[in-house]
């Protein structure tokens, strides 16, 4: 028997998600008939192996030849403890549609330095030095599969100190990067761009791979390399990161007003607040290509003057309620009902210092913000951004991308919750503002110089 048709059966029960009974065919398959010319202890102990390699690393095994019955209840057990609820309904079948934020791409950077073929995306990196010690990893090949992630926005981030420097260059060396990771594991991720893609790729059981522009200061204020960005994938920018660029403010604006510290006064500040005349055209060429808007990192004048100037529905990436934790990276109450009449949509960010403004936090306090979102704006309006890979801090119950089922089984215990609400949150949301925006490119309602 060869290691890949084992890798197939152990993928089965990694990826199960609404198959609930695809452990069964590896029981059987361990049941029976021993190959031809191998001893069956050694194929099992090469089954073990291969799980081992998908993540299965910690469950206890037992001889099967000795106690199938309690091999069955183990696997049982150990796979669907904590998503048996979410299993029981349908909600957990829309994993297509569970699309986040991921700064993995710079962790490669940093860690790797870009040299992509000496990076094992399907190794359990919580075993692999540097990654083991380092409290910004929390994003690997198996626990991808483990937390039934269907879909996933890479973050081209580069940091502010490039900007009127090397932005460009580096962004797109990021950019690079995540395509060459797609090329690299074709069995497991697709690079896609659009609304199609994304749905194609989950039902040939790959996770769709998604290209996010993480700073405007990436631009070099050029809409020639907006424009050659999208012709690269990506399918949405957000206008700041943590430095104002020369036609938007980022966040640390409203810093600047509250402190006098010099480390709350970002640099480059535009001279009108909130988007320049250019900062408006930027968004409306977005708009024009078909890329989404995303506010995460803007000032709250920001956030006014792009959903003002964008004909489609805008994105907060990963941002969470500013009502319950009143950092500037959060979306105040006006901003949430604005962006309701826009049809966009705010996604959770689960770093705890935008949770509960500090170090600790819970999966009941990420829950907070999910519903205060969803009650101000709608349900139509709320997702899941995460922002694993680039927060060093999260919180309990949500340690890495492997745990999005047990936020959803939490959620399906709240009877406010019904089981297509959650589909929405899971993902549907985020795809209904893709698919709008694709349709504002389709219309051909706007150009470069006009509207």
């Amino acid at each position: 028997m060869t290691k890949s048709r084992r890798m197939r059966w152990a993928g089965h029960v990694a990826r199960m998600g609404e198959k609930r009974n695809a452990y069964r065919i590896l029981v059987r398959k361990l049941e029976g008939k021993r190959p031809l010319g191998r001893p069956r202890r050694r194929w099992v102990d090469n089954v073990k192996m291969d799980l081992r390699e998908i993540g299965w690393d910690g469950m206890v095994w037992i001889d099967v030849a000795q106690d199938r019955d309690q091999w069955r209840a183990l696997v049982n057990t150990e796979y669907t403890g904590i998503q048996r609820s979410c299993q029981e309904t349908s909600a957990c079948e829309e994993k297509a549609a569970v699309v986040r934020h991921n700064d993995l791409p710079w962790n490669v950077r940093k860690f790797m330095h870009n040299q992509i073929l000496s990076f094992n995306f399907t190794a359990d990196l919580e075993k692999v030095h540097p990654w083991a010690k380092s409290n910004w990893s929390h994003t690997d090949l198996p626990r991808l599969r483990r937390g039934m992630v269907g879909a996933q926005f890479w973050s081209a981030y580069v940091p502010c100190d490039a900007q009127y420097l090397d932005a460009v260059q580096l962004t797109l060396e990021q950019i690079d990067l995540i395509k060459r990771l797609a090329d690299l594991n074709p069995e497991h991720l697709t690079l896609v761009t659009s609304v199609k893609g994304v749905q194609e790729t989950h039902r040939a059981g790959r996770i769709a791979s998604l290209i996010g522009v993480e700073g405007g200061h990436s631009l070099g204020n050029s809409l020639a390399v907006l424009r050659t960005f999208y012709s690269l994938g990506a399918r949405y920018m957000t206008v700041t990161h943590t430095c104002n660029t020369a036609w938007a403010d980022c966040s640390l604006t409203q810093l600047q007003s509250e402190s006098s510290s010099p480390t709350a006064q970002p640099t480059d500040r535009s001279s009108e607040g909130g988007l320049t005349e250019f900062g408006k055209l930027v968004v409306r060429e977005m708009n024009r290509l078909g890329m989404m808007v995303d506010l995460s990192h803007a000032s709250v004048h920001t956030m006014k003057d792009a959903l003002a100037a964008s004909k489609a529905p805008v994105m907060f990436s990963h941002s969470s309620a500013f009502a319950l934790c009143n950092s500037s990276r959060n979306v105040p109450d006006d901003v949430l009902k604005s962006l309701a009449l826009n049809g966009g949509i705010v996604m959770v960010n689960f770093y705890t210092y935008f949770i509960t403004c500090n170090s600790t936090a819970t999966i009941n306090d990420v829950i907070a913000h999910i519903n205060h979102i969803r009650d101000v704006a709608g349900v139509n309006h709320v997702g899941i951004g995460a922002g694993y890979d680039g927060i060093n801090f999260t919180p309990q119950g949500l340690e890495d991308v492997s745990k999005y089922p047990q936020l959803l089984a939490a959620l399906l215990e709240d009877p406010s919750w019904r089981e297509e609400d959650l589909k929405k949150l899971a993902g549907l949301n985020l795809l209904r503002v893709f698919r709008a925006v694709e349709e504002v490119r389709s219309g051909s309602l706007f150009t470069l110089l006009n509207d």
